[in-house]
């Protein structure tokens, strides 16, 4: 005992660093080497399919020398026993840690019997505690934890490498494509969890890596499992303007000047049934103004203020709820100014036509008349001018009138009228 004590706290100071020269023999099936944990001070850890009628063999250091053989538990190499001497080392037991020492050369590994912890699994199922987050699975069968003992006496879990798998859909741009999911659990337990699917589906159990190594791997197939996780994309598009005279917001903006004219669209799930755009002049919905319950849901703007827009889904029953991010839409209030003078064909593309500057006009008609009362234009867009011409030809430069009858987003009604000076006009 003291021998051994003085030997491992040789260890403890100098953990040795040269590759495993151990060999077996009498095993049916191939011992599997783990490279184990860098602090653990094992050169390895190997995994056997039994150890009935399992031997090992190590070279001694040096020619005609011999072997010396230790071995240890939980408690770790603190407490090594020796056993044996000689090259070859029979009666192996799992869950043991071994020391060879050769010369001033020592070995270090730990020895696992995986029929006494084998992976063994019959059937995979749902089970009732599945809801909107997280699908509950209960396993029937085994695989429990695989460990090994550092020389210190710390126990370090070995990942057996067990694979769940099944369908789901993942959000690419404004759509859904399935996708295969791929959980690893390193044992498995009662019961396992999972991403709830979002997509019908079948959960597939796979393992482990010995058997795997071993061309022995096991896969259970659960029953078909209906998904009711409800998930969803959403967008907007907003028409655009590009009009010279009328006061816009920012571009990355929904809203600015009325009519603001935008389509929301939604893509959904499987398991979505219900689904519903709502539109509310309050961020809490308090207070909603429109409810469509579709996927596509054009609107125009027509009043001034903000209102908030969201898209909710859920699946048959009601349990499992998607909701979306608010959009924002600022509706500006409505601004109507006239200018008193251009310069029709004076200049090209410099004050050569006569137009309103406005925002958020929702209705408009403007009429254009000379002092003798005759009507030179009419138009109904506020976006729209006058080119300073009447039946094809440019108007002699004087005074003109315009009348106007507008009404803005913002209820505002607009009785404008006025001078109009053409200045400079060329024929």
């Amino acid at each position: 005992m003291t021998r051994a004590l003085t030997l491992i706290t040789t260890l403890l100071l100098v953990i040795a660093a040269h590759a495993s020269d151990f060999s077996f023999v009498g095993a049916d099936k191939t011992v599997i080497r783990v490279v184990p944990d860098a602090s653990s001070g094992l050169n390895s850890v190997f995994v056997a399919f039994t150890v009935e009628g399992l031997k090992v063999a190590c070279s001694p250091s040096a020619t005609g020398g011999t072997v010396t053989w230790y071995s240890f538990g939980t408690a770790g190499a603190a407490y090594a026993e020796k056993i044996a001497e000689g090259r070859e080392l029979s009666n192996l037991k799992g869950g043991q840690g071994y020391i060879a020492e050769s010369g001033n050369r020592r070995e270090y590994f730990w020895l696992i019997d995986y029929s006494a912890a084998s992976y063994s699994v019959t059937g995979l199922r749902a089970s009732g505690e599945s809801d909107c987050a997280v699908t509950e699975l209960t396993v029937d069968g085994t695989a429990e934890r695989l460990t090994y003992t550092a020389i210190n006496g710390r126990q370090i879990e070995i990942d057996r490498q067990i694979s769940l798998s099944y369908y789901t859909l993942k959000a690419e741009g404004n759509h859904f494509e399935q996708i295969q999911v791929c959980d690893h659990h390193p044992f498995l337990r009662a019961s396992i969890h999972a991403d709830a699917p979002l997509c019908d589906t079948r959960f597939c159990l796979t393992g482990d890596r010995f058997l795997r190594e071993w061309g022995m791997e096991s896969v259970v197939e659960s029953e078909a499992f209906t998904a009711m996780a409800v998930s969803a994309v959403t967008s907007v598009v907003s028409d655009s303007r590009d009009v010279a005279n009328e006061q816009t917001g920012p571009m990355d903006e929904i809203g600015g000047s009325a009519p603001v004219s935008a389509t929301f669209s939604a893509t959904v799930t499987d398991a979505a049934v219900f689904t519903e755009w709502q539109i509310a002049t309050d961020e809490e919905f308090s207070n909603v103004i429109l409810r469509e319950r579709t996927l596509d849901m054009p609107y125009t703007f027509t009043k001034a203020g903000s209102f908030f827009v969201k898209f909710t889904a859920a699946d048959a029953a009601g349990i499992c709820l998607w909701e979306s991010d608010t959009y924002r839409v600022d509706i500006g209030e409505s601004r109507l100014r006239c200018p008193n003078a251009f310069s029709p064909g004076a200049s090209e593309g410099i004050n050569d036509i006569w137009c309103v500057s406005y925002r958020s006009i929702v209705e408009f008609d403007c009429s254009i008349f000379n002092r003798w009362g005759v009507r030179m234009t009419r138009f109904t867009d506020p976006s729209q001018g006058w080119d300073g011409r009447y039946k094809g030809r440019i108007v002699d430069p004087g005074v003109y009138y315009y009348i106007i009858k507008a009404r803005g987003s913002d209820g505002k009604i607009y009785n404008l009228s006025g001078d109009i000076n053409i200045v400079g006009s060329r024929k």
